[in-house]
């Protein structure tokens, strides 16, 4: 069964210089060559994922691990990465930073191959939009053979569960989803804030980075911004640098200015609160400082904290 979506890409575009203003609250392994098997016949399948998929084991195929036949390929379109290659059922394929390509060779093994089940090459076909041409295998240090894209190894994320989810995507800054030529899909270019529907919290405020934004309860918002995150305290909440609102999407303009620092930086905020990212969040999605010390909170559109009681 072949499953694949269209929607649209999102492309953000960048613009100008940001109008200060003067009052807060004013608008402003072994080796093998990689074989062509994109003329396999059949399409394999497998049982359904549950949340016991992170015990799989490599080449295991059991009822709760993305680790069985990966079918008919396909393409699919994510709005913010572009064409990603997908198995039979939808779920997306990866790659590891720490593979190589020419000759194929996975680097992923045991407790690593259990988050991130190598993709079986038996069975594997081109489906619309694949080139036959560019799937291959390769043998891995157990004896079994693993998909190859472009060369690179293939591999599914365990805590992808449904169609589309790309939860993989820059996890650890080594996996990425493998677009149709065996290369890194990429996020499109995002504004310099931005929102995002966290499934969570619900709307919230990123960077272009699509890091979290957050902010801080000790912080003072009137009659001028006032941050009380110094000296230790930046290397863990890093400030939001300024970003011009004609570079934002979604986030009010009423109150959006900056201030300079003690230490002579210059500083975004949301309704005139001091923003800033969270060095303990380490992919796009992870939401780690909200409620840290009763003080922390992420950051709605209109700059008010998520889960917190405004002063």
């Amino acid at each position: 069964m072949k499953t694949t979506w269209r929607t649209a890409s999102l492309v953000a575009s960048a613009a100008a210089v940001l109008a200060l203003t003067t009052a807060c609250g004013q608008e402003a392994p072994p080796q093998a060559d990689s074989q062509n098997v994109g003329a396999t016949a059949g399409a394999g399948d497998y049982a359904g994922i549950g949340a016991g998929a992170d015990k799989a084991g490599s080449g295991a195929q059991t009822s709760q691990s993305p680790s069985g036949a990966a079918g008919e390929l396909a393409v699919s379109t994510n709005a913010e990465l572009g064409e990603v290659v997908t198995d039979s059922l939808g779920l997306t394929l990866y790659r590891f930073d720490q593979d190589a390509a020419e000759p194929p060779r996975s680097n992923c093994d045991g407790d690593c191959a259990k988050t991130w089940p190598p993709v079986p090459a038996d069975d594997a076909t081109a489906g619309e939009g694949i080139d036959e041409s560019l799937l291959g295998e390769v043998v891995r240090a157990d004896g079994t053979k693993q998909l190859t894209v472009g060369g690179w190894p293939a591999y599914r994320y365990a805590k992808d569960v449904n169609a589309g989810d790309v939860k993989g995507q820059g996890v650890g800054g080594k996996w990425y989803a493998l677009n149709p030529e065996g290369k890194k899909a990429q996020a499109a270019e995002r504004p310099g804030l931005s929102t995002r529907q966290d499934p969570e919290l619900g709307e919230i405020v990123v960077d272009r980075n699509g890091m979290t934004v957050y902010r801080f309860m000790k912080d003072e918002a009137w009659p001028k911004p006032v941050s009380a995150c110094t000296g230790a305290c930046l290397e863990k909440w890093p400030v939001v640098s300024p970003v011009a609102f004609e570079d934002t999407k979604g986030i009010q303009k009423k109150g959006y200015m900056t201030f300079t620092r003690p230490d002579g930086a210059d500083q975004q905020t949301i309704d005139c609160w001091p923003v800033y990212t969270f060095a303990g969040d380490k992919a796009p999605g992870d939401t780690n400082g909200q409620g840290v010390g009763g003080t922390w909170y992420a950051v709605r559109p209109d700059g008010k904290p998520v889960g917190a009681s405004e002063k």
